[in-house]
């Protein structure tokens, strides 16, 4: 009798360990919503502009096996009062570049180093409000245009996953890098504080 009490004990400590474990496990699955906040890094005219930048994230993840994450994501990005470059023309006046918002959407894949440790790369498209404007000297004619510019985005980082609390809570850090089709690109370094929703 005294064994079978052991026996069951050992097994329920067993079974709660392994819960445990498995709940670590599974905090990478269900939808996120982050903050981010960091560096930017405007590029064009091959000169760039630095500035403190901030965002948002939304995104699910889903687990294959158990080490595997992979989701989709959608971003919001822009830097601090903007970003602009400028330079002088060829023949005089001056040629600036303004960047306002990027929007983007992404796959991310990241495998599980330890139960709460997640590294991770993602890919996808990006969108970027630009400004171009050509101020030419007296005498010739100036240039201005407003839109949108395409392109792709890449990155990686590591995100870790605080059980401690009521709502799986998470943070990270992570880099990327934008490419628009006008020959411009942006790199953001950021951090990043989240919450998963099962």
């Amino acid at each position: 009798m005294r064994i079978a009490l052991l026996f069951t004990a050992a097994a329920v400590a067993f079974g709660a360990q392994a819960a445990s474990a498995q709940d670590l496990t599974t905090s990478f699955r269900g939808f996120r919503i982050e903050g981010n906040i960091g560096g930017d890094r405007y590029q064009s005219q091959g000169i760039h502009n630095d500035k403190l930048g901030y965002g948002a994230t939304v995104g699910f993840d889903g687990m294959i096996g158990d080490k595997i994450v992979v989701g989709p994501e959608a971003t919001f990005w822009r830097a601090s009062n903007w970003s602009q470059n400028c330079s002088g023309g060829v023949a005089g006046g001056s040629v600036c570049d303004k960047s306002f918002e990027e929007y983007g959407a992404a796959v991310r894949a990241g495998y599980l180093v330890t139960p709460q440790v997640l590294v991770f790369g993602k890919a996808g498209y990006v969108s970027d409000e630009q400004r171009k404007r050509f101020d030419a000297p007296v005498g010739e004619t100036s240039f201005y245009n407003h839109g949108r510019t395409d392109g792709y985005q890449v990155g990686g980082g590591v995100e870790y996953s605080l059980t401690k609390f009521t709502l799986p809570v998470y943070v990270d850090a992570q880099y990327v890098y934008a490419n628009y089709d006008d020959h411009t690109a942006r790199q953001r370094a950021m951090l990043g504080v989240g919450v998963r929703f099962k």
